[in-house]
C-alpha cells in the first residue's frame, strides 16, 4: 500500500492506495501551527481507522504548496513509517516534458495533476483544479506540460465580496433558480456561481482557440461538483485526480 498526501493552502488530504484502489481518505484543514506530533497522531489514527498496519505501507509521497509545514509533515511521516516520505518536485520523473520558463515556479499540485491527467486520458487535456485558487493547466497528447492560468478561487472571491462590501451579506454557495434575481443574497449567488461558470468556460475556450485543438477538460478539487452544472466546457469531474497522480509518480520513480 502507498500513503499519498496532498498539502493544500486550505485543506490537506491523506489517501491510501492498495494497488489501483483508493481505499481510504482523510480530509482536514491545513494548519501551519500544528506540531509534528499532532500530524503523526492524526496519521496514526487514520491508519488505525482503515485497519492498515504501518508495516503494510511501502512508503509515502507528498505534494505540498505550503512549504512552511514541509519539515513538520516530513518528520511526522518519518516517525510513523520509520522512513522519509518522497516530496514531489519538478526534478523527479513525472513522465512529462515541462515547457515552463522556470519549472521550479510551478506548484507541485499542478504538476501532479498534469501527470495524472496525461496518464489517464492520453490526449490533449485541460485540468481545472478548483481549490483555494483555481488553476488551469494544459497537457498535450505527447506529455508536454505547457503551463496555464491561475484565477482567484471561488470561495476567496465570495469572501472578498462579503468583507469589502459592508452592505453585502455572507451567503451560502448554492445556485439560485434564475440569473436575474430579486433579493440581495440570490443576486450574489447568481453572480458568484453563474459568473464563475462563465469564467471557466471563457478561459477554456481561449485555450482551445490558442492551441487549435479540442482537448478533454477535467475538473478536480473540492468545488468541482459545485461548479459542474454551471459550465458548458467541463467534460468530467475526477475529485481525487491529485491523489491518483501521487500514486503513479511514486510508482514511476520506484520509491
Amino acid at each position: 500500500m502507498i500513503l499519498v498526501i496532498d498539502i493544500g493552502n486550505t485543506n490537506s488530504v491523506f489517501g491510501l492506495y492498495d494497488g489501483d484502489d483508493l481505499s481510504g481518505i482523510l480530509r482536514f484543514e491545513t494548519a501551519s501551527a500544528v506540531s509534528e506530533k499532532d500530524y503523526a497522531d492524526k496519521l496514526l489514527v487514520f491508519l488505525e481507522s482503515e485497519h492498515v498496519p504501518v508495516s503494510k505501507l511501502k512508503g509515502s509521497i507528498i505534494a505540498s504548496v505550503v512549504p512552511e509545514i514541509d519539515a513538520v509533515i516530513k518528520k511526522a511521516c518519518s516517525i510513523c513509517l520509520k522512513r522519509e516520505p518522497v516530496f514531489v518536485s519538478h526534478e523527479i520523473d513525472l513522465g512529462l516534458k515541462i515547457c515552463y520558463e522556470n519549472p521550479g515556479q510551478v506548484g507541485t499540485d499542478r504538476l501532479v495533476n498534469a501527470a495524472a491527467a496525461f496518464k489517464k486520458y492520453k490526449q490533449d487535456v485541460i485540468i481545472i483544479d478548483l481549490g483555494t485558487a483555481t488553476t488551469f493547466d494544459y497537457v498535450t497528447a505527447v506529455g508536454e506540460y505547457l503551463g496555464g492560468a491561475i484565477s482567484p478561487g471561488l470561495k476567496i472571491s465570495a469572501e472578498a465580496l462579503f468583507e469589502k462590501a459592508s452592505k453585502l451579506p455572507r451567503v451560502k454557495l448554492v445556485s439560485p433558480d434564475k440569473v436575474i434575481c430579486t433579493d440581495t443574497a440570490s443576486n450574489m449567488q447568481s453572480g458568484i456561481l453563474f459568473g464563475y461558470g462563465g469564467l471557466i468556460d471563457g478561459l477554456v475556450n481561449r485555450m482551445k482557440k490558442e492551441i487549435g485543438a479540442a482537448p478533454f477538460v477535467v475538473a478536480t478539487g473540492g468545488l468541482a461538483q459545485l461548479i459542474l452544472p454551471h459550465s458548458d466546457t467541463i467534460d468530467a469531474v475526477y475529485e481525487y485526480l491529485t491523489l491518483y497522480g501521487l500514486k503513479i509518480i511514486f510508482e514511476r520513480n520506484n520509491c
